[in-house]
Parts: structure tokens; sequence; C-alpha cells
């Protein structure tokens, strides 16, 4: 799977969403045109049926674009605000539930070795169906939603294909899209309702021409409904290819088939399958896992169950479908602390967690070691974990401590996580640094600090991006003020020596970003239409900077520039000179690179790769500062960098 290829589809595929609601719209606005024409101008031909007809249909069209734009701004808190509207529940950080728990740690490890922000996590409790969905604008304010019914019947290994699954719409761009096709569609909706309400009102009427009026609202509901009938067939249309690919990114991740394919097995051999109850079922029904409503062969938004698990599993015979209902005939309720691959019927076989994860322990390189890195390997990566990035995710979470991870799931505690990570490990500093935190907050945050500061300077320098990825959820849920001053107390921290280094701007850089993304996530992402040339200087600057502060003199970091610039620029003429005020340069050059077209991005993250390998040696920290970044372009990577 390629990231670049995946954004520049999804891109695409937004034009042609766009072209071809263009399209049904126009068709609604002519088919009501129609109507009055004959309604009017037949029998009136003194009327200025002309006039009438463009008035009418510049009526039409902003009655669509306001209904439109209503829908996407009643969702414009991101992937929440969907989830709340289907009545799912976020799971509690102190949950103390089997399921919930298995379910955090299935999206922690998948979101880290993703190298995104952990998603908010949403249960539909009372759905009994098989089913999940991912929502949002960006990763930064993604919400992934499960059923009841997914938590009860899916062993640990199907649930992690689930998951998997949904993180390939999260990382490849498919969610923002699918908040718009929920807007567009609602904005045609509303010409059906507008001739519903026309034909009830006046059909209490007795005025003289309330059966007109009657009839021209009935005629007005069905045209509605045409383009709801048109809207559905594309929806299908753009949702049907999309399942296949996140199906395959899900097998690559996991490097199995046996759990999404037992996951689409499952619904398609039990009777609640995949069908939701919720009242608004069918508006979110292009971003289930599984078909949720139970459309026709035309209005389908997913593959037929049995194409999708033939492409998984070639051998698969049907008739274990027949096994898989009588075995849940007596579903037992079952508890395991241990985390076991189990359902919680009982019937899927256990296979123990905990030896993989002592196993993935081994993963994590020594925290000074060095690595070689090829930029051609490290662009295949980005967006695009695989199994091996899911062990080391799950050696990464499992390895970081319980008070860390538990301060990073509480919302009054998960700021001070984040401030600890920034603290200085000199002691010249850090007493400044925990004065400038009790100043905007007060002595218990300054507390809080100094008790975790202990664990979180013994932390693997891989541990670091992930722990804040994990706070993320409880961030999120902060008032906008408070997430305000929250990011001018980090600026604040790490100025407070004087000497900022490029591993302390990178990670504020990535914490600023992925919170003012949580804040407006509608305005989030950025247009990828800016070309190279046009960031030329930005990118000099850049290189420069990772040049300068990479190697220990002028001549070896001016051949990092080069070795960058031209990875980038082949015809480059650029001369290595680096800003004195670098991170105003930074701070000037990251948004401009970050509004990249995606092939654009590909070719940066090249360069950035080559320009801190230059000297042959990449050490765990200079890697972990790529990861940032990279993750502040939008272009995460995952934990372990291949060399």
């Amino acid at each position: 799977m390629d990231f670049f290829a995946h954004q520049e589809r999804a891109r695409k595929q937004t034009r042609r969403m766009l072209l071809m609601f263009a399209c049904a719209v126009l068709i609604v606005v002519g088919a009501t045109d129609l109507i009055v024409y004959f309604a009017v101008g037949r029998q009136n031909p003194d009327t200025n049926i002309a006039g009438l007809l463009v008035v009418l249909s510049l009526a039409s069209l902003a009655v669509i674009a306001l209904g439109s734009l209503y829908r996407i701004a009643s969702l414009r808190g991101g992937g929440a605000a969907v989830a709340a509207q289907l009545g799912a529940m976020p799971v509690p950080p102190n949950t103390t539930d089997f399921t919930y728990q298995r379910l955090r740690n299935v999206v922690e490890e998948i979101a880290i070795a993703a190298g995104v922000p952990v998603p908010e996590i949403f249960v539909l409790e009372d759905e009994a169906g098989i089913n999940a969905f991912a929502a949002g604008y960006a990763p930064a304010d993604a919400a992934i939603t499960v059923t009841r019914g997914a938590l009860d019947k899916l062993t640990r290994e199907e649930l992690q294909g689930v998951i998997g699954h949904e993180f390939s719409h999260v990382l490849n761009g498919d969610m923002r899209l699918n908040i718009r096709l929920i807007g567009i569609v609602f904005g045609i909706l509303v010409v059906a309702i507008i001739g519903r309400k026309i034909a009830e009102v006046s059909g209490r009427g007795r005025g003289r021409n309330s059966g007109a009026i009657v009839a021209f609202g009935l005629a007005l509901f069905v045209v509605g409904y045409l383009g709801i009938f048109l809207a559905r067939i594309i929806k299908a249309s753009i949702s049907r290819q999309r399942e296949f690919l996140a199906d395959a990114s899900a097998v690559q991740f996991t490097r199995q088939t046996e759990g999404i394919a037992g996951a689409l097995k499952k619904i398609s051999g039990l009777a609640e399958g995949s069908k939701l109850a919720a009242h608004d079922r069918e508006e979110v029904a292009h971003m289930l896992f599984s078909d949720g409503v139970g459309y026709s062969a035309l209005f389908a938004t997913h593959p037929v169950l049995t194409d999708r698990i033939k492409r998984l599993q070639p051998q698969f015979n049907p008739s274990e479908l027949t096994r898989i209902a009588a075995e849940w005939t007596n579903p037992v309720r079952t508890n395991d602390a241990e985390g076991a691959q189990i359902s919680i019927s009982g019937f899927a076989p256990l296979h123990a967690l905990q030896p993989q994860v002592a196993r993935a322990a081994s993963v994590l390189p020594a925290s000074g070691a060095t690595i070689n890195l090829e930029p051609n390997r490290v662009v295949r990566q980005v967006g695009n974990p695989g199994s091996d990035d899911r062990v080391a995710a799950a050696s990464i979470h499992a390895m970081i401590p319980d008070d860390l991870r538990a301060a990073a799931c509480q919302q009054e505690r998960a700021m001070a996580l984040i401030f600890t990570l920034l603290l200085n490990r000199e002691t010249a500093t850090r007493p400044a640094q925990l004065g400038l935190i009790e100043k905007h907050y007060d002595t218990g945050t300054r507390a809080v600090c100094e008790s975790l500061a202990a664990t979180t300077d013994e932390l693997h320098p891989m541990q670091r991006l992930p722990l804040a990825a994990m706070a993320f959820p409880a961030l999120r849920r902060r008032p906008r003020p408070q997430l305000q001053t929250f990011l001018v107390v980090i600026r604040q921290l790490i100025d407070a020596d004087e000497q900022v280094t490029l591993s302390e701007y990178c990670l504020s850089r990535l914490i600023t970003v992925q919170v003012i993304d949580s804040l407006d996530p509608a305005a989030s992402a950025v247009n990828g239409r800016t070309r190279l040339p046009e960031v030329e200087s930005e990118l000099a600057d850049v290189f420069a900077i990772l040049a300068e502060r990479g190697n220990d003199d002028s001549a070896t970091a001016e051949r990092a520039f080069r070795l960058g610039m031209q990875e980038t620029f082949p015809n480059s003429l650029a001369t290595y000179a680096p800003p004195n005020e670098w991170i105003i340069a930074l701070d000037r050059a990251l948004p401009r690179l970050d509004r990249l077209a995606p092939a654009g991005k590909e070719l940066v993250v090249r360069g950035l790769t080559r320009a801190i390998g230059a000297d042959g040696k990449v050490s765990v920290s200079e890697a972990e500062l790529l990861r940032s970044i990279c993750a502040s372009l939008h272009c995460p990577l995952p934990p372990l960098l291949q060399s």
C-alpha cells in the first residue's frame, strides 16, 4: 500500500464525488423546474415562466447548499460528533470492564504502530450486530466506534483485524470524504423534507388552491427522493472499492488473514450479522465495516461478504458459516484477566497474548544504537504500518509504566504528562520549568509533574511520542481556552533554558499541530495543492537546520544538506546557509511544506531521510526526530524505521 498514492486517490475521489453530486443536484433542480413548468406555465400562458424558473432554480440550489453546509457544520466537532449522533458512549478512562480494556489496548497499539494520535474510542452498547466505523476529519480528531456485538463476539485477533481495517480509513484520507458525503446527501434530502411538509400543511387546509399545493408538495417530495436514489448509487460506487483496499491494508498490518476473515465469517454466519438498529444508520452506512442497513445490490455500500472473504482466503468454504452459527447457539460469558484471544462467548480457540508481548520486547533497539536508514524503505513506511510495526507497538505499549499509561488516559493528568515529557533533565533548568507550570496552573499540577518525572526520565526514546499519542483523547476533551493556555506553556517550557534543542522543538511542534487540528477539525486538512518548486527556499532552510544540528563539523553538515536537496531537487542550486533564527525559520517552513501535494511530500520525506542519515549513522534520537518532523507534515511513520 502506498500512503501518498492513497492520498492522491482520496483527492481524486473527492473531485469525482463532487462532480457526480453536482449532476445529481442538477437533475433534482431540473425535475423541480419541469414540474413547475407543467403545473404553472402550461396553464397560465401569460406568466413569466422563464423568470419564475430562474428564481426557482436558484432557490433550489440555495436550499440544497444550505442544507449541506448546515449538516457538515453540525459535524464540525469531528469523529466524536458522528459517534454521539448514533448514541455511542465513550469508553471510560478508568474502566475495569474486560471488553473495554481489550478494545482500548488494541486501538492504542495500532495507533502507536501507525504513528498517529490515539483516537477517541466509543461503543454502541445497544447494537448486537458486529460492526465498527472510523469518523473524523483528520487523525488528530478521529474516533473509532465499535458495536457491543463486536466486543462480545470477536476474538482479540478478529477485533484487531476490524480495527486495522478502520485505521486504513484514518490514514488514507477516507474519513473527510465520508463526512462530506453525509453533508451533501442531507442537502438533497432537504428538498424531499420540504415537499413533504408542504403537502402535510396544505392537506390540512380547505382553500381553493390547497389541492394544487398538495400536489406540488408531493411532486417535490418525489423529486427529492429521486435525488436520494441517485445519491445512494453514488455513495455505493465510491465506497465499495475502498472496502477491498481497507481489507488488504488490515491483512498487511496483521500479516495474517484469520483475524479480519474471521470477523467477516461471523457477520455472515450469525443471525445478528452487522445490522444496526440506530435511527441514523443510513447516514453512516458508507462508513461502516460491513453493511449496517441491508441495502439491495444496487445501493450496496460494501462488496458481498463472501467476495471479501474469498479475496482474503481463496480456499474459503461457505459451509464454515453453518458451523459458526451452530457454535453460537449457546454463548457462555467469560472473563479473562490475561487478555487471551477469546471471544466473550468462549467458543474461539485460546491463543495467549502474553508470550507475543514478551518476544516483542527484544525488538526495541538500545537507546544509544545507530541505524542505517534507506530513503525508499522509509517512504514506503509512511502511513503504511506492517506486522513488524505492530509487534514493536505492542512491545512499546506493554513496556510503558502503568502510572504513565493511567495518567495519559485521565483528563486531569494528561496535560501534566505532556509537560513532564518536555522537562529538561538538567537540575538547573527543571525548577524554572516547574515554576512556569505552577504559575499558569497550580501547585497540584506541579506536584503531578514532579511525581511523573522520575518515571518519564527513564523512558526509552521510542516511548515518548507514543505516550504523547496516548494522551490525546484526554487532551481533546479540554475546553478551547485551556488548550490555548496549554500551547503557550509548552512553548515557554522549551524556551526556559534559552537553548532549545531540535528534539525539544519537534516534540513541541508535533503536539502543537495535533492540538490545533483537534481544536478545529473541519479546517485541519491542508489543500495539498502547493508544488515543490514553490517551497524550495523553505525546504533549503529545513535541510540546512537539520544538517547543522546533526553534524559535528561544517563540511559534513554541508554534505548532508546537499544530499537532502539532491534527493528532493536533483537540479537545485541552493547554497548551504543555516538561518540564524532557526526556530522562526522552521515555524515558517513546516506549515508551507504541509500544504504540498502528496507527490511533493513523498520527495520531502526521501530528502529528510537522506539528510539525517548522510553520515551513515542515525541514532534512535535522530530517528525520533525524523518521525516528529514527518508527523507534523501529516506523514505518520511507524516506531521502527526500516534500515
